[in-house]
């Protein structure tokens, strides 16, 4: 039998083993949102992922080695064995257990089952797309936000607060809302909130509503961090936003996409290297009848040749040639090039925002910026 073992980087390899699996369990969802890169929650999205094959899945993972989970979908709550499966998780060891949700179909008999499942690795990720119901349901729909809202009380109340991130999506219409959402997550004793940029992939592709935030927004988003104390004390308290980070860090990239180390397994049963790069000439189709570990071994050769690629790429792209962080980013991330773009080999959508803010704060001087 195929073990994970065969998947450790040896010298002529390069890729991770895996070590948190991400896993659409469904592709219901009680939402529509204009950003759903899945475009779940319509007749045509898979349905629920049967139990018994999530079961078998688990404890194939955790036999492999495998240190933790993630549930996601669609909505994850959707599935009505969503709780059932936490449970199992945690019974077979994982070290790890995500919840990715919208946090608006949690009831008063999940709190009880939560908090008797609550440990250390416990995590419960709640999108928050706006620190008011006007950003928020333009992209989730209306009475999305108070629902949430709803969700994320429920989980303080029961003493969970400890275990929830809140995640934004950025957006042209939310980014200036950062601060005013770590303001709310220091109230509700939240301790992480981060973000990630709109990939105008999925239904953002065809949405004229909802678009990324541009280079300049960013920048203003800078110059408030370097005026605002407040927002600086916060951030470096709860919240972690690319933007920022990328003046705050300078080491070289020793390496590429660490394939495969976050697999991500859709609700149609296609298994991605990671939970970004979902190009399907590299996925494996039908794992759902696969066993695992013969599912990973069959991607092994095509997921290595994502990393070769993954590491050429400053190399290979005229964009990082003469760019004063191309030994930090090395092109970006490749995934969101492919969602963006369609080819593993152009910059990711985020190019011109990175190039800006290294030109703007030296990356050799970058370490003096959080200090």
């Amino acid at each position: 039998m195929t073990t994970v073992t065969s998947m450790k980087p040896q010298k002529q390899d390069i890729l991770r083993p895996p070590k948190t699996l991400t896993i659409a369990v469904t592709g219901a969802c009680n939402l529509a949102c204009r950003h759903c890169w899945v475009e779940s929650g319509v007749s045509s999205a898979p349905g629920h992922v049967a139990v018994r094959t999530l079961y078998r899945l688990l404890e194939e993972f955790a036999a492999l080695g495998g240190e933790g989970v993630r549930f996601t979908g669609g909505e994850p709550l959707c599935h009505p064995e969503w709780l059932e499966l936490m449970r199992f998780s945690r019974s077979i060891g994982f070290r790890t257990l995500s919840l990715q949700t919208n946090g608006m179909l949690f009831k008063d008999e999940h709190m009880a089952a939560l908090g008797e499942l609550d440990f250390s690795g416990l995590s419960i990720q709640i999108s928050l797309d706006g620190a008011t119901a006007a950003a928020h349901d333009l992209v989730r729909g209306q009475g999305a936000f108070a629902g949430t809202l709803d969700g994320i009380l429920r989980l303080v109340q029961q003493g969970l607060a400890q275990r929830i991130s809140l995640f934004m999506t950025e957006m042209r219409h939310n980014l200036d809302d950062i601060p005013a959402i770590l303001e709310f997550a220091e109230r509700m004793g939240i301790p992480s909130f981060s973000s990630g940029a709109l990939v105008l992939c999925g239904r953002a592709a065809e949405e004229s509503a909802v678009a990324p935030p541009d280079t300049e927004q960013y920048l203003r988003l800078l110059e408030r961090y370097d005026a605002d104390p407040r927002f600086r004390e916060l951030y470096r308290k709860i919240g972690r936003v690319a933007a920022l980070e990328w003046r705050s860090g300078c080491d070289p990239r020793s390496e590429g996409c660490t394939f495969v180390e976050n697999p991500y397994l859709t609700a149609a049963g296609t298994l991605y290297p990671c939970v970004l790069c979902h190009a399907d000439s590299y996925a494996v189709q039908g794992v759902f009848q696969k066993d695992l570990a013969a599912a990973l071994a069959e991607g092994a050769p095509l997921w290595t040749e994502l990393a070769r690629i993954s590491r050429e790429r400053d190399n290979r792209l005229s964009a990082c040639q003469h760019c004063p962080g191309r030994q930090i980013c090395a092109g970006g991330c490749m995934g969101r090039a492919w969602g963006s773009c369609g080819d593993l080999l152009t910059p990711d959508d985020r190019c011109e925002t990175r190039r800006a803010i290294y030109q703007q704060d030296p990356v050799s001087d970058a370490k003096s910026f959080l200090k």
